[in-house]
């Protein structure tokens, strides 16, 4: 499901492990500065090519941030200084926020994983990005906003040295100050948490990091468990370019479901069959701010949040044509009404007496937001006391507000091969042939058929298919013993593609 040509991104190469993470510290010793994982290739001479130019870099010493800061101070005249006014040529910057936690058990891959992250975006951009860790200190009594050596002390204990530099710690009970009141009664609390954990309001923490760095336009929201094959710089940059030439128009509607190219056809071929659909149905797209009873809304004007080519006689067509997206995500933007989907109803705060307002999810929260939207989710959380399950609250302001959102079609595999029409009835089997609604993928009775995936909160696929990647074996992962190749005798060689969850290496 997806395409690399879609988004342009290459499909005429592949990665090896040793290619792929040799130089971040695969396949030498931590005397030499690397990881000390992946030693076998010593009997392979070729993987020796790898560090031909570089030789082997010693990671010991590296302060992360320290780098990304030298790197943006030689090139910041490239860069909007903010939000103020846009001057001609110059980029907005990008941030990398990674979700981590005190407890979290830091292996050699994870340090891998950072390394080639802050390399292939922020190095290789001049300073266009930046990679932040945002590490959710799980002890409430420790006070992280006013003692500098309490904070000290969590870094040296949670987090490797090299990333000191790049974290910033947050807590609930830091929340709870930041976002005090009465926030009423939940229409459903499946999780029975509070409201400003981590888990149903996993964006807090985001919008008080936005909020407090206004110097960059967007903001993706990342995960210690994601991987990926290729170059994180192709990968966020061609994803962004892609969504930011879409139009607005059918945006939301062809974001519903998943593309399927063997089925499907050509994008072109995509989008005619879903706007075809819907001038049969008779109903509107969704263009701009969705109407429904709701208390008066934050203060802002939604008029500001549309592009120059959507406002007055401009041609429909071309409306948000070369707009980045407010919010890119990397599942499908669905309706949660009857979906089945288990915390649908997780909605605080909203006037709920006449009807729950209209909803969109996305699972897994991994995404691009964008500083207005995560302003505007700021205001709805602090000034109306409004908030949502964690991966709910973004899309659904999004849609309240008109802001742009796009589903992006990476690449994503199955274990096996599968009929096309089935693979299209089991992930777009909801409501009006989409991923939403009644029939959801997502739903509790449906969502196992992710497990053969390399792309879902509980993708069991993944996992195999990485550590097979990395030629690493461990008991009772199923294996086909005909096949299987011990480490060092083959090196399995992969197309760019994302990987989650990974919870062992």
């Amino acid at each position: 499901m997806g395409s690399h040509n879609l988004l342009h991104l290459r499909d005429d190469i592949c990665f090896d492990r040793y290619g792929r993470y040799g130089p971040y510290g695969l396949g030498y010793s931590i005397e030499e500065g690397g990881t000390g994982e992946g030693m076998s290739h010593r009997l392979d001479p070729r993987v020796a090519d790898v560090w031909k130019k570089t030789g082997l870099i010693d990671y010991r010493d590296i302060d992360w941030g320290e780098a990304q800061h030298r790197c943006y101070e030689s090139n910041q005249q490239h860069f909007v200084a903010g939000n103020g006014t846009i001057e001609s040529r110059k980029k907005k910057r990008q941030a990398v926020v990674i979700r981590t936690y005190t407890g979290f058990f830091w292996t050699q891959y994870a340090k891998l994983n950072i390394r080639a992250l802050i390399s292939e975006t922020a190095l290789k951009s001049g300073g266009e990005y930046a990679v932040h860790l945002l590490l959710h200190v799980k002890d409430d009594d420790i006070p992280i906003w006013a003692d500098a050596v309490a904070r000290q002390s969590v870094l040296d204990e949670h987090v490797p040295k090299e990333f000191h530099s790049i974290c910033t710690l947050w807590s609930e009970a830091q929340m709870r100050l930041y976002y005090p009141g009465d926030f009423g009664v939940s229409v459903e609390n499946p999780s029975d948490g509070d409201i400003h954990s981590v888990h149903r309001s996993a964006h807090m923490p985001l919008q008080h990091f936005a909020v407090h760095h206004p110097e960059y336009a967007h903001f993706w929201n990342w995960e210690l468990d994601i991987r990926y094959i290729g170059s994180y710089y192709e990968l966020f940059s061609k994803l962004g370019d892609w969504t930011a030439r879409q139009p607005r128009t059918g945006a939301w509607e062809r974001s519903a479901r998943y593309y399927i190219p063997a089925l499907h056809g050509s994008w072109e071929a995509f989008t005619e069959n879903i706007q075809r659909n819907l001038r049969t149905s008779g109903r509107q797209p969704i263009m701009g701010p969705i109407e429904f009873d709701r208390e008066e809304q934050v203060n802002c004007v939604m008029e500001e949040y549309l592009a120059e080519s959507c406002k007055g006689d401009a041609n429909v067509s071309l409306c948000g044509v070369d707009e980045p997206a407010d919010l890119i995500t990397l599942n499908p933007l669905f309706d949660v009404e009857d979906s089945g989907w288990v915390f649908s109803k997780d909605i605080t705060g909203y006037d709920v007496r006449y009807s729950l307002p209209p909803r969109r999810s996305t699972l897994v929260t991994a995404s691009r937001l964008s500083w207005r939207l995560l302003d505007t989710m700021h205001q709805e959380t602090w000034k109306m006391h409004h908030s949502m399950f964690t991966e709910m609250f973004p899309q659904t302001v999004a849609l309240h507000y008109g802001l742009k959102a796009v589903f992006a079609p990476h690449p994503v595999y199955l274990e096996r091969s599968w009929p096309l029409e089935t693979v299209d009835k089991v992930f777009n089997g909801g409501k009006d042939h989409t991923a939403g609604g009644p029939g959801s993928p997502f739903s509790f009775a449906n969502e196992h058929n992710f497990k053969g995936t390399t792309w879902y909160y509980h993708a069991e696929f993944a996992g195999r298919l990485w550590r097979r990647w990395l030629s690493e074996r461990k008991e009772g992962d199923v294996e086909d013993e005909k096949h299987a190749d011990t480490e060092g005798q083959s090196r399995l060689c992969l197309r760019s593609m994302l990987f989650h969850p990974i919870k062992w290496e």
